[in-house]
């Protein structure tokens, strides 16, 4: 299981072994694959690595098979302190966050939640610290394999970018169990595929699949299930390629569509793109597209 590291006592263990394998052939040593761990040790529940070419995606696999993936307390803490890491990373430009082919995650625990009162729920901000992943400022890519249900269904719909595997289902079915969504379900479902729909699938505990998922603008691609990881991790690969500072200042332009009206979002979209001209990034993207070069950019 892969761990979170940081990077410099990865340096220092990194260093050793590539000096000691060029040593012994040179011309056929390459990196090993990256991978992390975290602080005092294995995590228990996801499984994290870099992969791409320049090694600048990271990849965030969730790890309990036989609970297809539910979403328990201490895989939600990993999981943020996962995409805290790798925030802190520069060499990482995109996460994407994924699950086994038979479940993206299939809900919440609800083994940790039955015996909760509404004290516990209200007193503790119970769910609060899901909300990670929506605040996380590099893009966030979701591969859906499988079932994405309940709390799996808000985790793909907190992300940035949903691409599907064509088996995938989605669905809100926690009216099944006698309460409602409370990690974003009624309020991301609803701007994602509209009134009617998010109201169906919310009221009936019903799915969809990724074909109508796709057709109501909640997935932006589906492709066949063992496709699906490297068709994210190659959206991944294209957004880490650009700018970072940059491509934070679309994501935050995007999501303020979602919270101000017409107006104010044009005027934040506005405010932050004049604030690119204060960026090394912009000067370059423009001189590279005149001088007719592939631009070099720097992350300043």
């Amino acid at each position: 299981m892969a761990a979170l590291l940081a990077r410099g006592r990865l340096s220092s263990l990194v260093r050793p072994a590539r000096a000691a394998a060029a040593a012994a052939s040179p011309s056929s040593w390459r990196p090993p694959p990256s991978r992390f761990l975290a602080a005092g040790g294995q995590f228990q529940y996801i499984v994290v690595e870099k992969k791409g070419a320049k090694q600048n995606v990271g990849v965030i696999q969730l790890n309990r098979p036989k609970a297809l993936n539910a979403l328990c307390d201490s895989l939600m803490n990993e999981m943020n302190q996962a995409l805290d890491s790798l925030e802190l990373d520069p060499q990482v430009g995109a996460i994407v966050i994924t699950g086994s082919e038979k479940a993206f995650a299939a809900g919440a625990d609800i083994k940790e939640m039955q015996d909760r009162t509404f004290q516990d729920c209200y007193s503790g901000n119970f769910l609060a610290h899901w909300n990670k992943v929506s605040t996380t400022k590099k893009p966030v890519i979701a591969a859906v394999n499988g079932y994405a249900l309940g709390g799996g269904c808000e985790l793909a719909m907190m992300c940035d970018i949903i691409y599907a595997g064509e088996k995938a289902q989605f669905g809100q079915p926690e009216i099944l169990l006698g309460t409602i969504p409370g990690a974003g379900g009624t309020q991301r479902l609803t701007r994602a595929v509209g009134k009617s729909l998010a109201m169906e699938m919310v009221l009936t505990g019903e799915r969809i699949s990724a074909q109508e998922a796709k057709l109501a603008g909640l997935v932006s691609k589906v492709f066949p299930v063992d496709k699906l990881l490297d068709e994210a991790i190659s959206c991944a690969e294209k957004i880490a390629g650009n700018s970072k500072l940059v491509v934070a200042m679309a994501k935050e332009a995007v999501n303020a569509a979602f919270e101000l009206t017409l107006a104010e979002g044009n005027k934040k979209e506005k405010i932050l793109f004049h604030a690119t001209f204060a960026t090394d990034d912009r000067k370059e993207g423009m001189t590279a597209f005149v001088e007719k070069r592939k631009a070099n950019f720097t992350d300043h």
